[in-house]
């Protein structure tokens, strides 16, 4: 249960592009333009339920994409993302 509660909050950082609008001279301006992919917020689960480590998982999120990918590759038959 606390994986889907981690899950839902990180999802509610993914970076959006909303409220964003160009202007006469041609500059798009963005309210919100930084946040936490997609990749991340899947790396940070994966490593944290293998792990049980937040140094790991904050280190797998840096690298997001490329652990996720190693984690399909490298998981156990009883393992879930």
């Amino acid at each position: 249960m606390n994986k889907i509660k981690l899950m839902l909050i990180l999802l509610f950082v993914v970076p959006l592009e909303c409220y964003s609008h160009e202007s006469s001279n041609g500059i798009r301006n963005t309210a919100i333009s930084s946040g936490i992919s997609l990749g991340t917020v899947l790396a940070v689960v994966a490593s944290w339920e293998r792990n049980k480590s937040v140094l790991l998982a904050f280190l797998h999120g840096i690298f997001s994409w490329l652990y996720v990918i190693y984690f399909v590759l490298t998981r156990k038959p009883g393992e879930k993302l």
